[in-house]
C-alpha cells in the first residue's frame, strides 16, 4: 500500500527531513513550461508522443537520486512522487515500491490539481492552489 498525502503535508516533510526528495514524474514539457517545485528531482514516467511508461524509469530515478544524495542508498530515501493530478505519480510510486524502494509516498492533487467546473486546473486543489513554492522556466 502506498501512503498518500496532500501537497501541504508533502512540503512539510521535504522541509523537515533531509532524506526526503520530491520526485516530479511529469513530462519534460510540463516540468519546464507549467512549472515545478524548486529543488525537485525530475524523471519523467512518460513522454509524448506515445505516453508509454519509460522502461528505464526506475534506473533513471536511482541515478538521479544518487546524484542528489551521493552518500545515501537511493532506496532508503523518502521519495514523494508528484505529477499533474496524482495519477501518474501513483503509478510511479507503485513501480518504485515494487523495485525495492522502502519509503515512497504519493502526493495527491498533484502540481496542478483537479479540473474545476470550467475545466481549469489550480483553482480547487493542487500544489499551486495551496500557494506552495514553485518556479517556471
Amino acid at each position: 500500500m502506498i501512503k498518500e498525502i496532500k501537497p501541504p503535508e508533502a512540503w512539510e516533510i521535504i522541509q523537515a527531513n533531509p532524506d526526503a526528495v520530491l520526485l516530479d514524474v511529469r513530462s519534460r514539457m510540463e516540468y519546464d513550461y507549467v512549472g515545478h517545485v524548486p529543488e525537485s528531482v525530475f524523471v519523467a514516467l512518460k513522454e509524448p508522443p506515445d505516453w508509454e511508461n519509460d522502461p528505464d524509469f526506475v534506473d533513471k530515478v536511482k541515478k538521479a537520486l544518487q546524484a542528489r544524495c551521493p552518500d545515501k542508498d537511493s532506496q532508503d530515501l523518502t521519495v514523494l512522487t508528484l505529477c499533474r493530478s496524482g495519477a501518474r505519480s501513483m503509478m510511479a510510486a507503485v513501480e518504485l515500491r515494487s523495485s525495492g524502494f522502502k519509503k515512497v509516498i504519493n502526493v495527491t492533487e498533484g502540481f496542478e490539481g483537479d479540473k474545476d467546473e470550467n475545466s481549469r486546473r489550480s483553482t480547487i486543489n493542487g500544489w499551486r492552489f495551496h500557494g506552495l513554492p514553485w518556479l517556471q522556466s
